[in-house]
């Protein structure tokens, strides 16, 4: 059944209609608001009954499309399944209902909950310390490049440039510059990945650090990064790596045996707990040993048997989140190592690089690829096999939405244009990846023969193609009863 537009919750509202029905108030009725504050009552609001609101509310939430309904293909975001294990455990009353100012004797399991998550993130990169207290990716590429930073300023430098490959998540450079670094951009090879011939060109006594996502934008593996590594600790330098593709790495690398500095994971993203609308995510951040006196406080520690949170870190960069973090996240992320132990999320590692390379082979002969190397978790195509029909990627987007598919990434990475990144994570089956090649098949054939029908779509969506630079130069946030 095709979707409907449900229309605005204005167009139910008649006057008199009331969701609710209170008893005679049977006390003095007093305000304890100024009277030039108070409004009329329900002047501007739309006046609708309870199942009205019902109906409509529910309505919305069917125009939504989830990861519990169908297939994302996003890369870089990684929207995968969430075990709804994760979500039950996650609600559990001692978890859910934990105020963080308790005291530490109210909230031991809590506090052993995070410093196990720790231990086992530390398993699976090889680094000596974790904070969990970064909310997000972003957040921690912060907090490691302040890390680098601090570091630099205690050893009597602090530099100035960061380096980052023009491959790299869009993050990487404004966090380097929020840290107070200049940021210069390096390019990749030919193949896809950086080499390391070319950072020896870039390095100088200014260069604090190199910024690297590895996996890179492309699902590419940075294959120099050891000797890369190398050149960087020769020059004072640091090597600091975007973990937000770790999904295809886990059980195969750890980053900080092929010297990487720090790096930062996404546990909504390789970890569950898929971060759709924007949060909640958490970015935890793991250092070598070097960096033990600069971490965040506080640091959870275990002293007689007993857990509790030490702010005593003079050098430290400081708190850079209240109370302890996007708890609820961390506990998703435990849920999904512990279910899986150690084999099960090397074979999530496996599935996940599969899966995209599956797609890869099927739509390599009907979509262009811009860098013939073996990629990883996910594969990127170029508009350059459909352009030539007058189409763009974002018409192709467009469409693939008339087929009940969300859209892949489109227009990153920058280097590729008209990019079309596709990551179906470890979670997704055969029949469904068969299902959306097929349909990618179909569009570019439609493409070819009926251009004018991808310049239109989508076609079947609650909501028609949208002027997206209209919307966003003048957004209407107001209903206007004349519209």
């Amino acid at each position: 059944m095709i979707k409907k537009r449900e229309q605005i919750v204005f167009k139910y509202s008649e006057e008199g209609k009331k969701g609710y029905s209170l008893p005679p108030l049977d006390v003095e009725k007093k305000s304890y608001i100024p009277e030039n504050l108070l409004k009329d009552e329900n002047k501007g609001m739309p006046e609708i009954s309870e199942l009205e609101v019902v109906r409509h509310f529910t309505a919305l939430s069917h125009m939504n499309y989830s990861v519990d309904e169908g297939f994302y293909p996003l890369g870089s975001c990684t929207m995968k399944y969430n075990p709804k294990i994760n979500e039950k455990i996650s609600s559990f009353d001692n978890f859910l209902m934990a105020h963080p100012y308790l005291p530490y004797s109210l909230v031991q399991g809590n506090l052993k909950l995070m410093k196990t998550l720790e231990d086992r993130l530390k398993d699976l990169t090889g680094f000596d310390y974790f904070t969990l207290f970064p909310s997000a990716g972003a957040h921690g590429e912060l907090a490691g490049m302040m890390m680098i930073r601090k570091r630099l300023e205690l050893d009597g430098n602090s530099r100035k440039i960061v380096l980052i490959p023009d491959s790299a998540h869009g993050t990487n450079p404004a966090s380097s510059h929020f840290a107070g670094y200049a940021v210069k951009e390096i390019p990749s090879g030919e193949k896809g990945y950086l080499e390391a011939e070319t950072v020896k060109e870039y390095l100088n006594e200014d260069v604090a650090a190199l910024m690297m996502t590895n996996p890179n934008t492309l699902g590419v593996y940075e294959k120099d990064i050891k000797e890369i590594a190398e050149l960087l600790h020769k020059n004072g330098s640091y090597l600091y790596m975007d973990g937000a593709n770790f999904n295809a790495l886990m059980g195969y690398v750890k980053p900080a045996e092929i010297g990487v500095d720090v790096l930062h994971l996404n546990l909504h993203k390789t970890f569950s707990t898929p971060h759709g609308g924007g949060g909640p995510g958490a970015g935890p951040v793991g250092v070598v040993e070097k960096f033990r006196d600069v971490l965040p406080v506080p640091v959870i520690r275990k002293k007689d048997g007993v857990y509790y949170t030490d702010f005593n870190i003079p050098r430290s960069i400081g708190k850079i989140r209240s109370f302890y973090g996007n708890f609820g996240v961390l506990i998703k992320a435990l849920v999904y190592i512990m279910e899986l132990g150690a084999e099960g999320l090397k074979k999530a590692t496996e599935f996940a690089v599969l899966n995209a390379n599956y797609i890869r082979e099927k739509l390599k002969d009907t979509y262009e690829l811009p860098y013939n190397t073996k990629t990883l978790h996910e594969v990127v195509f170029s508009e350059n096999s459909f352009k030539k029909f007058g189409v763009k990627t974002v018409d192709l987007a467009k469409r693939i939405l008339d087929y009940g598919f969300h859209p892949p990434t489109v227009y990153f990475p920058l280097i590729v244009h008209g990019a079309l990144m596709i990551e179906p994570t470890e979670t997704e089956s055969k029949t469904t990846l068969d299902d959306f090649i097929d349909v990618m098949k179909k569009i570019h054939k439609e493409a070819e023969e009926n251009p004018e029908l991808l310049k239109e779509a989508p076609h079947y969506t609650p909501v028609k193609r949208l002027n997206e630079v209209l919307a966003a130069k003048k957004p209407k946030l107001k209903y206007k009863e004349e519209e």
